[in-house]
């Protein structure tokens, strides 16, 4: 064993230190006043145009926003989407030859009626965030989440995108050069295409433009939105639903107001965590819509995420320095434990790695660039029942007979299989005058009488009132999703537009299937096969 008189204990005391260069890495001139990573110094005029360049190239290099179109930002108040909105900012006023040419727009989900916040404090915090987007000038929309309860089941559906055909280079720079203003009309007119680009704005009345706010809510939207939450027992599940209800209500925003881009600000740290809790949740069949650069899975609006460069880091530090303004608001994870939830426990496991491996969140998130989707993209019309009810993902639950997940349903299948009865103890006869369990079952299959030996309790062998509704709703959810909807103890709690695209399905599978099915005076008229 080491001890501590040795004779190289001495030179262990002795522990040489990188030196860190104290010019700009850039420039050269500069004094370094942040490190990035091993290597990266960056004044501050430097750092800034790093930040901006980044950003600018990831929307120049990948060529999904064209010129005109009008691009929903989604603002949590957070240091990634603040970081996003300044961004736009400095690319629609800038003077430059790549400045940003799209017609931006806000939108604020208001999700304090699902973590429990009262109406004060959900209030304060609009007014925060208000300041800010009307320094903007630009359209914003806050969205209160009880608003999902009111959507309609054509959210559900997959929209069939305006440009259907290719996105290539000649076709991107064609409709630049058909957006840019002549130089004479430019010379006389500066500001010309900022008008055009105003004058595309959406087409809400002057009382939604000055406040931002859709609708009112009242109190029994609140109770209704709070008992949709209580009835989820795990907040893994909660998550995931609050995840999917947003989603919704930014989808069916962008829709009625005529947007076709939606911004997120999921930065480089927020993928890599996104990354691994996806793979444990079961999502690993849409891993690359979930955190790639575009996700095109609702065919009309198109999700970017134009932050997925930035590391957490690197946006504290630019927020810090440069005065963007962010607010901090409760989410439905705020104070919990690092236990409380697979997407919780994910988070504290990559930024604790990250403390001593600085590499980590770079890694995965280089991981996550090389995946692409294994099922080819397909006519949202003629597909439509292919995808997940709830996340409109493509269905991963249909596979070949000899799998894991046919394997899993199998065993999931037997373990729920109920016993003899509730009354029934091992060791005890059945009740004097009931008829045993075979000829209960059959006398129910025949039709033939009421059986004694049946319960339509809750307990009883055709008490499956509720269990139809569960299973058919499963069969149109992918396999996480359907491990949320597990978690659930009332389905009568989900929005009704959710309730009503699913009937809606499978009546259109029924009449597919119609033509197989028998009518009632020919399945009469087959004899059974045990000769009754």
């Amino acid at each position: 064993m080491c001890q501590v008189d040795e004779e190289y204990n001495g030179q262990l005391d002795h522990r040489v230190t990188p030196r860190v260069s104290k010019k700009c890495v850039k420039c050269k001139e500069n004094t370094t006043v942040l490190i990035i990573r091993a290597g990266d110094a960056f004044c501050r005029g430097c750092f800034k145009e790093y930040f901006i360049h980044k950003f600018r190239a990831m929307l120049g290099k990948n060529r999904v926003i064209f010129p005109g179109e009008k691009v929903l930002l989604a603002v949590s108040g957070g240091p990634a989407s603040s970081s996003m909105l300044s961004q736009v900012q400095e690319g629609l006023s800038r003077d430059a030859p790549k400045k940003l040419r799209f017609v931006p727009g806000i939108i604020y989900i208001d999700e304090g009626g699902a973590s429990g916040q009262s109406m004060e404090e959900r209030k304060r915090a609009v007014a925060q965030l208000e300041s800010v987007f009307r320094a903007t000038n630009y359209h914003y929309h806050i969205v209160h989440l009880e608003q999902v309860l009111s959507l309609p089941s054509s959210v559900l559906e997959a929209g069939s995108s305006a440009t259907e055909k290719p996105q290539t280079g000649s076709s991107y720079k064609a409709a630049v050069d058909h957006f840019i203003p002549t130089r004479k009309n430019q010379n006389q007119h500066p500001d010309l295409s900022v008008e055009n680009a105003q004058s595309l704005l959406s087409n809400l009345s002057m009382q939604e433009v000055q406040n931002g706010v859709t609708s009112p809510i009242t109190h029994e939207h609140t109770q209704a939105l709070q008992r949709l939450f209580a009835s989820v027992r795990t907040p893994t599940a909660k998550e995931d639903l609050l995840h999917t209800l947003r989603q919704h209500l930014i989808l069916h925003t962008a829709r009625t107001q005529g947007y076709t881009k939606v911004m997120m600000g999921d930065s480089c740290s927020r993928l890599a965590i996104k990354l691994l809790s996806n793979i444990s949740l079961g999502r690993g069949a849409s891993l690359a819509t979930d955190t790639g650069f575009s996700d095109p899975r609702h065919g009309d609006v198109v999700i970017v995420r134009p932050m997925r460069d930035y590391s957490s880091k690197e946006i504290a530090y630019y927020n810090r320095m440069f005065d963007i303004p962010s607010v901090f608001i409760p989410g439905l994870d705020s104070k919990a434990q690092d236990k409380a939830s697979i997407q919780r426990l994910t988070e504290s496991f990559v930024t604790k790695l990250q403390t001593d491996f600085p590499s980590t969140v770079s890694t995965i998130y280089r991981t996550s660039e090389k995946l692409h989707t294994a099922c080819p993209p397909q006519n949202t019309n003629t597909q439509l029942s292919a995808k997940c009810l709830l996340c409109v993902c493509a269905l991963d639950t249909k596979l070949e007979e000899f799998s894991a997940y046919q394997a899993t349903l199998i065993s999931e299948q037997l373990s729920q299989r109920r016993g003899p009865g509730p009354e029934f103890t091992p060791g005890t006869a059945a009740a004097p005058g009931s008829p045993p369990a075979s000829s209960a079952g059959q006398d129910h299959s025949s039709g033939g009488g009421q059986s004694q030996g049946c319960e339509t309790g809750d307990g009883g062998c055709c008490s499956s009132a509720k269990e139809p509704e569960t299973v058919d709703l499963k069969s149109l959810l992918c396999y996480s999703c359907r491990l949320t909807i597990k978690d659930m103890t009332a389905l009568d709690a989900l929005p009704q537009y959710i309730l009503s695209e699913a009937e809606r399905r499978r009546s259109q599978m029924r009449e597919e299937i119609s033509e197989f099915l028998l009518d009632e005076e020919e399945n009469e008229a087959i004899p059974r096969v045990n000769g009754s």
